[in-house]
């Protein structure tokens, strides 16, 4: 992968993210990770929602279809799209991690 495939990626989950703020309840922010050796399979995303019961109450499904449709906008196929999607919350992460994502996230 190269700087123009990450720069395209980070435009697409830019513009989900800004979406998902207004179209999903406690949906907060979005961030990706890739071992650029082994892309597209190592592309992981989470999303990250305010409280727990926000993410029981999500409709992970269609996230999942939406950041699906984005990445298939830039000519990212994944096989499954579970498989490189994550949900976490900041509650988890301020009980957990002390509320530090540098540690929590990989």
């Amino acid at each position: 992968m190269d700087r123009k495939t990450d720069n395209a990626i980070v435009r697409v989950l830019t513009e989900f993210c800004e979406t998902a703020k207004v179209d999903y309840e406690g949906f907060e922010w979005i961030t990706h990770f890739s071992d650029y050796n082994n892309f597209p399979m190592s592309l992981s995303v989470v999303c990250i929602y305010g409280t727990n019961k926000q993410l029981e109450k999500a409709d992970v499904n269609a996230v999942y279809l939406h950041i699906n449709k984005k990445l298939l906008s830039i000519g990212i196929h994944l096989k499954d799209i579970r498989r490189h999607v994550a949900f976490d919350t900041e509650e988890r992460c301020t009980q957990e991690n002390n509320g530090n994502w540098d540690e929590r996230l990989p």
